[in-house]
């Protein structure tokens, strides 16, 4: 088990990522309303291993399955100690998936992906489209396929919002980059 200061350090850097960066350029309009209300929780994974990252995901997918939306909207879960690597991170959704699958959460629940190395596609690492996905530490977020519909139906061409999140950080200055993603340099490297 790692200590306080450090699992306090972690939320916190989690923290600024979401109110800065997610909220604060507003790359994803959902965020602000459920994170205002604390519904937002941050769960630090201590899983080293596979099978010890999939068993806290099944506890949180089952936590969220458990507690109204009201009062827990969707939960980050972060993995400050495991897939380091962008290719492991991203070879292990197809567990995630696979664990969705088989407890029948398709449809009722969806993962998004952010990682300090996330590179999409057809992208070099450098590009600055990756921005929209980079975070302190590897985190894959749970949420909830209802919620999303819900939003998803009062929000003007949602199609839109990967290409309005490219836009809105390519119009950034080298400094708000700086700013903004210094995590970047000081995290996952340390």
């Amino acid at each position: 088990m790692n200590s306080q200061s450090e699992q306090t350090s972690i939320h916190q850097r989690v923290e600024q990522w979401l109110t800065q960066v997610v909220i604060g350029l507003n790359l994803c309009p959902f965020a602000a309303k459920p994170h205002k209300k604390k519904q937002i929780k941050i769960y630090i994974s201590q899983a080293q291993q596979e099978e010890k990252l999939l068993e806290d995901l099944y506890q949180q997918f089952l936590e969220l399955d458990s507690t109204p939306a009201d009062q827990l909207e969707t939960t980050l879960v972060v993995v400050p100690y495991f897939l380091s690597s962008f290719d492991d991170y991203n070879q292990f959704i197809d567990w995630i998936d696979a664990l969705i699958m088989q407890h029948n959460w398709e449809g009722i629940y969806q993962v998004a992906t952010f990682h300090p190395d996330y590179c999409f596609a057809g992208n070099r690492p450098e590009d600055d489209e990756n921005l929209t996905n980079k975070s302190p530490y590897p985190i894959y977020h749970l949420i909830r396929e209802e919620s999303i519909e819900k939003v998803l139906a009062r929000y003007p061409h949602p199609e839109s919002i990967p290409e309005n999140n490219i836009q809105r950080i390519s119009t950034l200055t080298s400094e708000e980059k700086t700013r903004l993603f210094s995590y970047l340099m000081t995290t996952h490297k340390e």
